[in-house]
């Protein structure tokens, strides 16, 4: 059994980060820990991909990103720039350490069992901040030959898709900018959405007039208000929502960009009250902790899974951090833009 910690923090994402600095900073003891790497669902983004949010918006801890064009910051350099911010504040994170169940103790505070590359180890705490995100697998789709090897959840490389009949299926943000990249990449690229057309107010504002000039050019098929129902060797079959017909379209490669959802897992276990059909953790946005005393969550986790865009996002989590460490002190704590939060 390790020593007892006043709070423990689940996730080592970019809130997860600055919410432990704020806790250093505050000389109060805690442990962190996530399951992969710092920053992990950003690995998963595909290479050189540019943030939606400007570099202002994304930095923790008043650290601020330079990047050397001005412009967007890349996944590259945000990971950078994450862990040139675990070394500055001296952060000890324990990576690749997964949560495996945690518990309410009879005499108070809770109980953390967790896996390591060393085994098993279990913790105490006080409190427990879960920072765990919302994009933990993909949303399927559970159709005939989702699980095939030439179908992906994930754009990584565009140029595994060069002189490939590449099948897109979704029209929202990942979709369109996979289609624009993989177009560029040289793969003959289809997109099938379920929609009648790309709503701006989602995809990134650079990639729209693109996608609309090579629709318009012929040099991306976009097939609206289409659904795939299987998936095989070589084609796909999709359904035409608006009459019902289906076609079969040759489709080598497919990469289904339809969103991922948030694994529950730890709020059922501490008895964390889920809600709504996106199944978000209720919390008072005062403190940030749950119907569950000394549960709090932090960053995107308070997305649950969202059933159509997201609307949470990092800039819009800074907040969180003042607001958790107000509850632990009991004083007014500065927010990001130097206010009071009181």
């Amino acid at each position: 059994m390790s020593g007892a910690f006043r709070v423990a923090i689940i996730g080592a994402g970019p809130i997860g980060l600055e919410l432990a600095i704020a806790l250093k900073q505050e000389g109060i003891k805690y442990v962190q820990f996530d399951a992969g790497q710092i920053g992990y669902t950003i690995t998963w983004y595909p290479p050189q991909m540019l943030f939606h949010s400007s570099s202002d918006r994304v930095g923790i801890a008043g650290v601020p990103i330079q990047v050397p064009n001005q412009q967007k910051v890349s996944r590259e350099e945000y990971l950078a720039y994450l862990r040139m911010v675990v070394q500055q504040f001296g952060l000890h994170v324990h990576t690749y350490e997964r949560v495996l169940a945690a518990r309410r103790m009879p005499g108070g505070g809770f109980e953390l069992t967790t896996r390591a590359v060393d085994g098993e180890h279990r913790y105490e705490a006080e409190v427990v901040v879960l920072a765990i995100g919302a994009m933990h697998a993909p949303r399927l789709l559970n159709i005939p030959g989702e699980d095939l090897p030439h179908v992906s959840h994930y754009l990584h490389d565009p140029h595994l898709y060069f002189g490939r009949r590449l099948l897109i299926v979704g029209g929202r943000n990942s979709a369109v900018e996979a289609a624009v990249r993989c177009h560029r990449a040289g793969a003959s690229v289809t997109m099938s959405y379920r929609r009648e057309d790309f709503d701006p107010k989602v995809v990134k504002f650079w990639l729209l007039p693109e996608i609309r000039a090579l629709m318009r050019d012929g040099l991306v098929r976009f097939l609206p208000r289409t659904v795939p129902v299987a998936i095989g060797s070589g084609t796909a079959t999709l359904s035409h929502l608006s009459n019902g017909r289906t076609e079969e379209i040759a489709a080598q490669m497919v990469l289904l960009m339809t969103g991922y959802r948030q694994d529950p897992t730890l709020f059922d276990l501490l008895g964390v009250e889920l809600h709504g059909d996106d199944r978000q953790p209720v919390y008072d946005p005062e403190t940030m902790e749950t119907n569950v005393p000394g549960v709090f969550v932090a960053g995107t986790a308070v997305a649950g899974t969202p059933p159509r865009k997201v609307t949470v996002i990092v800039e819009t989590c800074h907040v969180h951090v003042p607001r958790i460490v107000g509850a632990l002190t009991h004083k007014p704590v500065a927010l990001p833009d130097g206010s009071l939060d009181d």
